[in-house]
Formats: C-alpha cells, structure tokens, sequence
C-alpha cells in the first residue's frame, strides 16, 4: 500500500466532539480518539496539546474503518475498466479502509505468481488496505482446483470463482476441505448456467419490457448443493451477493442445522427493485426523496444476481433485521461506457459501481428505523473483519488506526464528474442522496478529507 499519501497529517491525530460507534463493545456515544504510531492509542478523553493534528468530528459519526469484502479492482488485465489507483480512490471516498479483490481478472489470479505480481501493483498504487481472493479453479474455468496452500500463502483470503459458479462438486469438495485447513471462506457465486441466458429477473417486469428474463431459481438451486456441500464436508461457505428470499431462508436453516455459512448482502439487494430497470428511480424500505425518471432498459440497472421485486428486498431486510446476514458488501464491477451502451442491455455487462454508494445506502435504512448505528458498523466493518480474523474493525487501545468518519446529513446529488471510479456505471446518477464519508484514515494516515 501506498505510503505517500498528500493528504498525510504530520504526527499523532485527535479526533475530537464526534459521535463514535464501536460494535465490538456496543458503544455508541461521544468520545475523542487519539491516533499514534499507525494505532489507536485512547480512546475517551484526549487531553489538549496531545496530538500534533486534530480533526473536528462536531456532528459526524466516528466509526473503525469499513471493510468491503466483495470488490472488482480489474487489475490485471481489464485497465479500461478500473485500476487498483481508481478503485482504492473510490473505495477512500466510500469510507472504505479495506478491500477484498476478486479474482475475475487477466490473468486469474489463481497462482503464487500472479498474487505476487499483484501484491508488487497495490504496494506501489493503492491507498487503502487491498486484501485479495483467489480463484476456487485454475482460470475460473472449473476443470482443476487451484492450489490451496500456495495461494493462501501467497496472501490469498479466500477462494472465489465469482463471476461464475464451480459447477464441479468435486472441485467444489476439495475447496471446502481445504477451507477447514486454511482457515479461508469459499466464496460461492451460485448460479445455475442451464437457467441462465437472460437479462434481468424473470418476472412481471421483464414480461412488461419484453426482455428474458433471469429465474431465481438459478441461484437458488445452485446455493443449496452448495449449502449441502459444506453440511457434508464441515467446510466454510460464504454465499456471496444472496438476493432472494428464498435463499436467505435456505440459510437461515443452513445456519440452524450447524452448517458454517457465512451470508452476504448488497445494499442494491435491499434498497433497489426491479422496477429500476424500468425506469423507476424509488428506493424501496425508505423513506427518501425519489430521483428523476429514467429511461426504460437503462443497463446501469443491469446486474447478477439481478434487482429481484419488492417482496425479495423485504425478506432480505428481514435477514439483516434478524441476524442471518453477516455482511454487507457492495459488488463493485466497474464497467467501461462501452460495456453499458444505451439501447443495448441485452447485450450489455453486468454489474454496477458501488464503492462511493454503498454507505449511503445503508444510511438510508438507519434513517428509515430499520437498522441503527451498531447495526451498520458490525455488517460493514466489525463482522468482515472477523471473516479476515484481523484486528481491524474495532476501536481500542491497540488497535489499527483505520477510521471512518462521515457527516450522515449530507445532503448530495450524484455527479458522474465527481465520482473516483473510472466507470461511472451507476443508475444512481442524478439522484439525491444523504450521508458519505468525510474523512477516511488507514493506519492513522489521512486518505481521503472531503
């Protein structure tokens, strides 16, 4: 990671007056912090002339950095798209201090080799902690397993094909023991390629716009072999991007039944539908200010596992509610202007940008009462950095000083301009939001200062 950072503060840095949430002790109230040496050195009352920097943090949220475990960087391979210079911008301006890269890249990174030539990009590009998965099978092509042991110690902090299922079980059987050895997720992208072949979900919107549609059974059938996979195997699922109810309810069982599953959810899952495809602009589970019309078929709407109807986001706000889901990430897959062609989205990629969009979100549901402060620090930050078994996503004496603090009133217009993504493929633009991050510290450097 980089160390150059111009935004540097000379010394130790008192964060003053800011509201702080710790969801590793269920504080959530006012406190200074005191930053030292790349660590939290105090938290509580900073004396004055303590520090050589201050940050007032009157009327901003004071949070341990938030943790995306779900991020496309597209490096190596696919520049046009993102970097990891790009991407870990965004990410700092999200509030991010650490992300999770997959490995859906050129070359794949499925070998000691390619996490090493990766390692060297982010030592020399990155601001923000970038922690990378490796593939589940050699080339993400599902014919040979990808050496476990080698990948895990080349840095690897998980195993992944996303993008696509493993449809071999028996690939699919030896990552899962070797999770138990490793100690790593298997980070499953389920879905059934015999059901694929559409666009969106496959339901009365699609019918209405004459496009094919996405069944959701083709994720569904695909996380139950997988659910029962790790039941017979003891290994350690992490359902990626779960975006049906059922699904959810498959491993709220799973979870019951002893199974080691890990659940991901994505803020577009829980505050879009798939009416955004037709042109609508209303976040559903809030209560926010709708955004102007947008064109039907905009293939900024269009991503896998598709937005699913109202009834989906509400029984998957329901697992946030209850516990079932761990995490919330949010799937960021950048995609060049000419990947996402207006009039094309049939033919269009799939994937949204997310990085600078996905705490808004989920402010959006604090403010709509559906979860509060606490809730939002263990998905985003507390509960990842347990997956990592890391010592970040806490705030203690001792601990990594990497911060998130944002103002939750701000009020904002999305501005393709304005954005770090270097894809801007986001139907968020134009829209009205409120909250982002205002200051982003990694290791107790400044990142990001709106």
């Amino acid at each position: 990671m980089r160390t150059d950072s111009p935004l540097k503060l000379p010394g130790s840095i008192a964060i003053r007056n800011g509201r702080v949430v710790d969801a590793a002790t269920g504080f959530d109230g006012s406190a200074d912090l005191l930053l030292e040496n790349g660590l939290i050195s105090a938290v509580g009352d900073v004396p004055p002339d303590r520090s050589d920097a201050e940050i007032d943090a009157t009327g901003l949220v004071v949070t341990p950095g938030l943790i995306d475990m779900h991020v496309h960087l597209r490096q190596p391979g696919f520049d046009a798209k993102e970097t990891i210079e790009s991407g870990t911008a965004a990410a700092a301006a999200g509030g991010f201090t650490t992300i999770c890269c997959m490995p859906n890249t050129r070359p794949t990174l499925d070998s000691q080799e390619s996490l090493e030539l990766l390692h060297e990009r982010i030592e020399r590009e990155a601001i923000v902690h970038v922690l990378p998965i490796a593939a589940i099978s050699v080339g993400r092509l599902g014919v040979k397993a990808v050496d476990y042991g080698q990948v895990v110690a080349a840095g690897a902090i998980g195993f992944s094909d996303d993008g696509d299922s493993c449809d071999d079980p028996g690939i699919m059987i030896a990552a899962l023991e070797a999770s138990k050895e490793l100690d790593r997720p298997v980070m499953v992208h389920c879905e059934d390629k015999a059901l694929m072949g559409g666009s969106m979900h496959e339901g009365d919107v699609s019918a209405r716009l004459g496009l094919k549609g996405l069944p959701a059974l083709a994720e569904e059938r695909f996380l139950e072999r997988d659910i029962e996979l790790a039941a017979r195997t003891g290994g350690w699922l992490y359902a990626l991007h779960v975006s049906t109810g059922t699904g959810i309810e498959m491993i709220r069982q799973a979870k019951a039944s002893g199974v080691h599953i890990t659940a991901e959810a994505m803020p577009h899952h829980l505050t879009m539908t798939d009416e955004w495809v037709a042109g609508d602009r209303r976040l559903v589970n809030v209560d926010e200010p709708v955004g102007p019309a947008g064109l039907p078929a905009d293939p900024n709407t269009k991503v896998n596992p598709p937005l699913r109807p109202l009834r989906d986001t509400e029984l998957l706000l329901a697992a946030i509610e209850d516990r079932t889901f761990d995490i919330v990430a949010t799937d960021h897959a950048p995609h060049a202007a000419s990947d996402k062609i207006a009039g094309q989205f049939e033919t269009a990629a799939f994937g949204l940008s997310g990085l600078e969009f996905g705490l808004p979100l989920m402010l959006a549901l604090v403010r709509a009462g559906r979860i509060d402060y606490l809730d939002l620090v263990r998905l985003m930050s507390l509960n990842p950095a347990q997956v990592l078994g890391s010592e970040r996503g806490r705030l203690a004496a001792g601990a990594p000083a990497d911060i998130t603090i944002f103002d939750p009133n701000d009020e904002w217009i999305v501005d393709a301009e304005r954005l770090r993504t270097k894809s801007v493929n986001t139907p968020l633009i134009g829209m009205p939001l409120k909250g982002r991050a205002r200051y982003t510290i990694v290791d107790g450097e400044l990142r990001f200062a709106a």
